[in-house]
């Protein structure tokens, strides 16, 4: 089978497309014939060498990823071959023709989800989920600013908050981008390169912060984010790209919580994707596909994710 092979960590240009053996499912395990393969920034940073954990060289990147069960290996009861299914983490990555999971980490996919659909899911909406109802506990009635929330997890969360009845805001750094996050859920819509788009935003919500802020980029807004939370307010960080110096002064007078979060807690992982199936198939979840590349351009892909204004989720096709 076709996979993407690294062999040595650096630039996009060590993705490298390559023969391998076509893995056996042991046991718990499953042979997933791939359709499509979700991109996401962490990939990025493993890719350079510069994420804690490393894999051992070479390795196929990628967790995320949807298509139809190949072969299953000894002890597997819950899935069957020909089922259509996505993946949120993989043994042998996804990047490939061909991925080896264990079987605690597939969900079905739903009919009416394209295999795109379903490869834009393991990451984005368990990340989303996870933010929003575990780390933050987000109620019905409290409201939600989603800092950049125009890709693959903002989009998510826009859905997610609006389907619990969360007042939700987002923001985004284009017109384009403004309009597809109101399209997916946002009760409103800022630029966030426009001064006083915080003023705003308190404007909207009745003179009042957000309850919850959902961030994606800590090392620029964290302390913008501390001065607009509401009283027992909370951030969860969910992207940084660097340090950030804040006063944890701010914190104090007003009982904020700042949330750190990881996407790979096991005991929620099959929980949270219970939810997200249940979502899909009453079409509250509705993921978002920016641009579709051939398995072969994976290096364009990981270029065009880390580029700030995109819309939806890039995927790539085997």
């Amino acid at each position: 089978m076709r996979a993407i092979r690294v062999s040595a960590f650096g630039g996009p240009e060590v993705l490298k497309l390559e023969d391998v053996v076509l893995p056996k499912p042991g046991p718990g395990e499953l042979l997933l014939k791939v359709k499509a393969v979700g991109v996401n920034p962490v990939e990025t940073y493993v890719r350079s060498g510069i994420y804690p954990n490393k894999p051992a060289l070479p390795y196929t990147p990628g967790s995320d990823c949807a298509g139809l069960v190949e072969e299953t290996g000894k002890d597997v009861s819950k899935f069957n071959i020909g089922d259509r299914v996505y993946s949120f983490g993989t043994l042998s990555g996804s990047y490939a023709e061909y991925a080896l999971v264990h079987e605690s980490r597939i969900q079905f996919l739903p009919e009416n989800v394209s295999f795109e659909q379903g490869a834009a899911l393991g990451v984005p909406y368990g990340t989303a989920y996870q933010a929003l109802f575990v780390r933050a506990q987000a109620k019905a009635g409290e409201s939600v600013l989603v800092h950049g929330a125009s890709g693959g997890v903002g989009l998510a969360a826009c859905q997610w908050a609006h389907s619990a009845g969360l007042k939700v805001f987002g923001t985004g750094g284009s017109p384009a981008a403004l309009k597809a996050i109101e399209a997916n859920g946002a009760h409103a819509a800022f630029d966030h390169h426009s001064p006083g788009y915080l003023e705003q935003i308190r404007e909207r919500n009745h003179g009042k912060g957000p309850d919850i802020i959902l961030e994606m980029l800590a090392n620029v807004n964290l302390a913008k984010d501390l001065g607009a939370l509401a009283l027992r307010g909370r951030v969860v960080i969910i992207g940084s790209r660097g340090p950030i110096e804040i006063d944890p002064r701010m914190t104090m007078g007003r009982d904020l919580a700042i949330l750190g979060m990881a996407n790979s807690n096991a005991q929620n992982l099959a929980a949270n994707h219970e939810a997200i199936y249940a979502g899909l198939e009453q079409g509250i979840l509705k993921p978002v596909i920016a641009e579709k590349l051939p398995l072969a351009e994976a290096a364009k892909a990981h270029e065009q994710v880390m580029k700030n204004g995109k819309i939806g989720k890039i995927v790539l096709l085997p």
